[in-house]
């Protein structure tokens, strides 16, 4: 195969063209047209040309007008043309240069000097088609990281997805094992999961609330919100499912889920060796959602502040659907009385604020409790089936 560098010359003038192949053919493929029409065409041609001679002077169509169809033509535009001619004047070496020419050789041609020119410039070509090959060698490079990069984004997020959908199925898998004993439905923990986030979302603006509920903790907050009652699982069931009112002795045994709860998820985080965020929040609720504002609740009677936000949330969420909701021990009662009892309980059984939070998107609460009725679905199912739904 032959590899030398291919020149196309084109001259109207025979001998000029004769004189050319002659000094070049040595060291080069020399290709030769009469008028620029057929030099057009030896440019188009495969293999491309690597370097072209063009003489200005010719009828019909001149040198400048060929470099302007070689350079207008995508095919042909990256050749480097010299401009061969007799003409010397400053105007028309600027106009050729304009052009996109890369030289000019004066006639009557010298050869060392065309010999010269003709090597320099295939010389500059040979270094540009390569560092041209390299560029877009490394765009290529550059495009295939990029999309591997972009994949293993797209399995990372997937992953994450999945592991996301893992805690929240084990966290309604948990929730559900308290539901499967109690006389409550799965329905109270949907209605007390979007209460909370109502709530949140609507105080969260208040100087009070902005720097510890944030979008995340929000989120946090509300996934973990059905653990609440966890610890009903050791309870007895002649207790947890008495039909009456509970004595004195049963009240206090029933009181203790909220520790046994507390209990199971800090041991199964001991056990695993690492602290989750949503089941620090998730303990945080467990133990903390029977106490009250101004003490009098259990487990430890806190006061104000040092019940955690989170428990103070559920608080509010956990009585008023409690209210409004029907038992083997009670009935329900109208949204409006339950609201009635929840703002008697503002600054003694609850946080103030929160209350006056929750009076203030009271249509929501009440919509919210007309969309999730109770019914006989349990709470892992109406929870997985929102879930996939949304």
């Amino acid at each position: 195969m032959n590899h030398r560098p291919i020149i196309v010359a084109i001259d109207d003038a025979a001998q000029n063209l004769a004189v050319i192949d002659a000094l070049l053919s040595d060291a080069y493929r020399v290709k030769v047209a009469p008028h620029g029409k057929r030099g057009l065409q030896l440019a188009q041609a495969t293999p491309k040309p690597d370097l072209i001679l063009l003489d200005i002077l010719m009828p019909e169509m001149d040198g400048f007008e060929v470099c302007r169809r070689l350079k207008a033509n995508p095919h042909t535009q990256d050749i480097p043309v010299i401009f061969l001619t007799a003409k010397t004047r400053l105007d028309d070496e600027e106009e050729g240069l304009s052009l996109g020419a890369v030289d000019y050789v004066t006639k009557p041609i010298s050869p060392a000097i065309l010999k010269a020119r003709v090597k320099t410039h295939l010389t500059l070509k040979r270094a540009t088609d390569q560092l041209a090959d390299r560029n877009q060698h490394l765009e290529q490079e550059v495009a295939r990281r990029t999309e591997e990069v972009r994949w293993q984004a797209h399995l990372a997020q997937k992953h994450l997805e999945e592991l996301q959908l893992s805690h929240q199925v084990t966290l309604v898998a948990l929730a559900s094992l308290a539901e499967a004993r109690d006389n409550e439905t799965g329905r109270h923990l949907l209605r007390t999961q979007r209460y909370i986030r109502c709530l949140a979302e609507h105080v969260r603006h208040k100087p009070r609330f902005a720097s510890e509920l944030t979008p995340e903790r929000i989120d946090l907050i509300v996934r973990a919100a059905p653990l609440h009652d966890i610890g009903k699982v050791g309870i007895p069931d002649r207790i947890l499912l008495k039909s009456s009112q509970l004595t004195a002795e049963e009240f206090e045994v029933m009181k203790t889920h909220v520790v046994i709860g507390y209990t199971a998820i800090d041991s199964a985080q001991k056990r695993v060796g690492a602290s989750l965020a949503i089941l620090e929040v998730a303990k945080e609720i467990t133990l903390g959602h029977h106490e009250q504002w101004q003490g009098g609740g259990y487990p430890g009677g806190l006061k104000g502040e040092a019940i955690p936000l989170s428990a103070r949330l559920m608080a509010v969420a956990d009585v008023y659907d409690a209210l409004i909701s029907r038992r083997a021990y009670k009935t329900a009662i109208p949204h409006e009385e339950a609201m009635a009892i929840m703002e008697a309980g503002r600054g003694r059984h609850f946080d103030p604020e929160l209350i006056d939070g929750f009076i203030e998107i009271q249509d929501q609460i009440k919509a919210i409790s007309r969309e999730f009725p109770d019914t006989d679905v349990g709470y892992i199912g109406s929870a997985l089936a929102d879930a996939a739904g949304a």
